[in-house]
């Protein structure tokens, strides 16, 4: 499946700019795996003494987005668990601004972000796999907004890609 295939009513507006961020060359578990590689040998090529840089004041350094990107996918990833098991509960959405205040990523040494980054897309690429065809288009509610499964996917990606597209315009 790619984000093309995607209806309209499997995700909020809020999302679609990051759902158009992923490319339609692989599907949703191919590009799991192949943009975490892409992502951390980009990361793996920024000079040292960007990291910890914030290009205004109060904006998140590259640490922080990092770290922001793994608590996002797994909330996203959560989201996809308790939609894919057909759990109708409506679930909250998060303030990712307090998540970032209370991680301390810049005290944390960017090989240690990169390794929890990879462990938990390993773990979402794992749960996506164990996804037949009939749970990743099931529908749930979260932060008001309506999601599919495999739109949670997609999201995650794009979230990601949304971010490298940052660090690339505004830190390097």
């Amino acid at each position: 499946m790619k984000p093309t295939q995607l209806q309209p009513n499997e995700y909020g507006q809020f999302y679609a700019n990051y759902i158009s961020q992923v490319s339609d060359e692989y599907s949703l578990q191919e590009e799991l795996e192949i943009s975490l590689h892409r992502f951390i040998k980009f990361v793996q090529d920024i000079p040292m003494d960007k990291f910890d840089y914030r290009y205004a004041e109060g904006k998140w350094t590259i640490k922080d987005i990092i770290l922001h990107l793994i608590d996002a996918e797994r909330i996203f990833a959560y989201r996809a668990l308790r939609f894919a098991r057909n759990d109708k509960t409506d679930l909250p959405g998060f303030e990712e601004n307090d998540y970032v205040d209370e991680a301390n990523a810049n005290s944390r040494t960017i090989m240690d972000l990169l390794t929890e980054l990879s462990a938990v897309r390993h773990a979402t690429l794992l749960l996506f796999k164990s996804f037949n065809d009939e749970k990743l288009l099931r529908i749930g509610t979260a932060n008001n907004n309506q999601m599919s499964v495999r739109a949670l996917g997609f999201v995650i990606i794009g979230h990601q890609n949304h971010h490298q597209r940052i660090f690339e315009e505004r830190y390097l």
